[in-house]
């Protein structure tokens, strides 16, 4: 039997940008679930993970970062991260969809998420662009607040769903952000980094990815250089 390859992919700034959308509604759960305007600018979203962005947010207002305060934090961000996606605008980045219906045909490959937003969150965002149904399975902020432990948790369901192994070399982690690159190293992964997020194909490069591109448009170019064939 022919090894199979596991792709991860990232969310914002991998597959779709949502025009801030989650910061809107992080901000509007804020004030409305603990009284506090913050306009979020000291927060480090860019390859973080949901827990960590709230215990960011929390700290500068003293709110003890407890597991309660975090679930309310996050129902109120997922309901109005519901009314802010069709606000925003956002899009599906190029050559997403044409590499996701090439990948999803094939029997050799199989995809999943590997994601700092909570699984509702991602569920939301990703329904919303019409790609939710690409993907099998994931590993998700209500995982761990560690981007870096996402990546065996992801691998386990993999293995789970489809009773085979995947060797390290088989997986593959797609990100747009130098905690991309550290997660895939973290677990022995192969690292494929891609300049449609904040960071350009220089600040990328500089953290060693086993692949870079400027982005997924050219489907057959990704094809042969990730998996050595169309």
């Amino acid at each position: 039997m022919a090894r199979k390859k596991l792709l991860l992919f990232d969310i914002d700034g991998t597959l779709l940008l949502t025009g801030r959308a989650g910061e809107h509604a992080l901000r509007a759960a804020f004030r409305e679930r603990f009284g506090v305007d913050d306009d979020l600018s000291s927060i480090s979203f860019a390859g973080s993970t949901d827990g960590a962005i709230a215990r960011q947010m929390f700290a500068p207002h003293d709110i003890p970062p407890t597991a309660e305060n975090i679930a309310d934090l996050f129902d109120g961000y997922v309901h109005h991260l519901a009314m802010e996606l069709p606000r925003r605008e956002g899009k599906v980045l190029p050559g997403i969809v044409e590499l996701l219906e090439a990948l999803h045909g094939r029997e050799d490959c199989v995809l999943g998420l590997l994601t700092g937003n909570i699984e509702k969150g991602a569920e939301l965002k990703l329904s919303h662009y019409g790609v939710w149904d690409f993907f099998e399975f994931g590993a998700f902020a209500d995982d761990h607040v560690d981007r870096n432990k996402l990546g065996p948790v992801a691998h386990s369901r993999a293995v789970e769903r489809h009773g085979i192994s995947f060797e390290p070399e088989d997986v593959f982690v797609l990100g747009d952000t130098p905690r991309d690159i550290d997660c895939a190293r973290a677990a022995g992964f192969v690292a494929v980094a891609i300049a449609t997020g904040s960071c350009g194909k220089d600040e990328l490069a500089a953290h060693g990815p086993d692949f870079l591109f400027g982005d997924l448009s050219d489907t057959r170019g990704v094809l042969v250089k990730l998996l050595g064939k169309e």
